[in-house]
């Protein structure tokens, strides 16, 4: 069963403050008067401080970041990884995105210079467009043994344990969807 992640974040949302009685306005406030730059600082400062659970502490870390993030600068450099050539790929990634989206609330996204990180509490995947037909799926699957098309990542990104290559949208199936899955379970 697949669950809107809007939904739920509204539905975090409304629990935080009726649990709390501080609106989400109130937490993003605080988070910025704390003077804490990373995303990991806020979360052990909300858990420490405010006795607030993960879940909760890294929603109102990921929401102040995201009211003073620049969307637009980010949709930039995504747009730019499609550019050209690569554009044939780009629908591999947007159905990839979804899925990520669809994994929970807690999901933080940081785009860098050439890949999608995809984070929890750590980092659990990443999405390359890698060439002109081929989108990499990184995941992080310690004690998982590689298979298939369920690569060792080696080399090609430290931060990962195994690979995915994807070339059609049909390629990001069941059995992808599912490594996604307990990857950001084990995160």
């Amino acid at each position: 069963m697949s669950t809107n992640p809007d939904a739920a974040t509204a539905n975090m949302i409304k629990n935080l403050e009726a649990k709390t009685g501080r609106a989400m306005s109130e937490w993003i406030a605080l988070v910025r008067g704390a003077g804490l730059a990373k995303h990991g600082e806020q979360v052990a400062w909300l858990k420490s401080t405010h006795r607030l659970g993960h879940g909760y502490a890294n929603l109102v870390a990921h929401l102040a970041k995201a009211e003073t993030a620049a969307p637009v600068a980010a949709d930039a450099a995504i747009d730019a990884w499609f550019e050209g050539e690569k554009s044939a790929i780009r629908p591999i990634y947007e159905a990839v995105m979804a899925a990520v989206r669809a994994l929970g609330a807690d999901v933080e996204l940081a785009p860098k210079k050439a890949y999608m990180s995809v984070r929890r509490s750590k980092q659990f995947a990443c999405v390359h467009p890698s060439t002109k037909t081929r989108l990499d799926l990184g995941l992080q699957l310690k004690g998982v043994a590689p298979a298939g098309r369920l690569e060792a990542a080696g080399s090609w990104n430290a931060m990962v344990s195994h690979r995915v290559r994807l070339e059609s949208v049909a390629q990001f199936d069941a059995e992808v969807r599912g490594w996604l899955q307990a990857a950001y379970a084990a995160a």
